[in-house]
């Protein structure tokens, strides 16, 4: 399956329009394509994520066929990371953003070969991961152990919510959220709290499971991800259900231009995006000014 890719830049003028805050009125929300109330939302969403957490990595490459990686390569490369920066992943319980970025800062440390200066900037990386679900932090953290990485304190793990962060206003450089905002029930929550925690300059950025937009291509995918989807959950994790939601969430997310209007709506410029295999996933990023 090739790696096409189409970016897109949205101007002020080019958005749709669209105001999400309709979406705040209703106490009425998707879990799939079922309507719960909010307070049942979350706790179905953390039930499903409780269960696949031991083996949410081992899914992720089943289902990309290892595709998954390389989408967040891109990612990480979009995010351009730098020694010393303070970067925030949300969603990012099992990790694999989060030891991407510091792989990345490590790289550049490594090519710099050098000095004091460096090693002061590295002693003030942070890097936070930040989850809801304690599961799927237990799985990373776990796994950071084994790559050796964390050691010295670049690296957090925060159990909190998207909707409502700890952390100050202006206290990041970069925010990354991966497979992770599709499930929550505000978006327009989570975006207006990425904008907060943004420094000015600040750089968010999102992957997401996306809309496929070649019609032949189209048809397969579907196929693929209602017939062959679960299946795939119910023989190797023993959950058919979960997957079976989380393919309804990839089609109940707004559209790569809805989102983008929603993005551009919580006060970000030089919003755009970029779709990759013909729109199974869309980077989306946005810049606070």
């Amino acid at each position: 399956m090739a790696l096409r890719t189409v970016t897109r830049k949205l101007g002020s003028k080019l958005l749709p329009r669209f105001s999400p805050a309709s979406l705040l009125h209703s106490h009425a929300t998707s879990f799939g394509f079922k309507e719960v109330r909010e307070d049942e939302k979350r706790r179905m969403v953390g039930d499903v994520f409780s269960n696949v957490a031991s083996n949410y990595d081992l899914m992720n490459d089943v289902m990309s066929a290892g595709l998954h990686r390389l989408w967040k390569d891109r990612l990480v490369s979009k995010l351009n990371p730098f020694p010393g920066m303070k970067h925030l992943d949300v969603a990012g319980g099992t990790g694999d953003v989060a030891f991407r970025i510091l792989d990345s800062i490590n790289s550049i440390r490594r090519r710099a070969m050098q000095d004091v200066l460096e090693d002061d900037l590295q002693e003030e990386t942070k890097v936070y991961v930040s989850d809801i679900n304690p599961n799927m932090l237990n799985v990373g953290k776990k796994r950071a152990l084994d790559r050796g990485l964390g050691g010295d304190k670049s690296l957090l793990w925060v159990e909190g919510d998207a909707e409502a962060l700890s952390f100050g206003d202006n206290t990041m450089d970069g925010y990354t959220i991966a497979f992770g905002i599709r499930n929550v029930t505000h978006i327009e929550k989570v975006l207006s709290e990425a904008y907060r925690v943004l420094k000015h300059g600040g750089r968010f950025l999102c992957l997401e499971l996306s809309h496929v937009d070649v019609p032949v291509f189209k048809e397969f995918y579907d196929y693929y991800s209602f017939s062959i989807i679960p299946t795939l959950g119910e023989l190797i994790a023993g959950d058919r259900e979960s997957y079976q939601y989380l393919v309804e969430s990839i089609r109940r997310f707004p559209s790569q231009e809805t989102f983008a209007s929603m993005i551009a709506e919580a006060g970000f410029q030089k919003v755009e995006y970029e779709n990759l295999v013909g729109g199974v996933v869309a980077i989306h990023s946005g810049l606070k000014v």
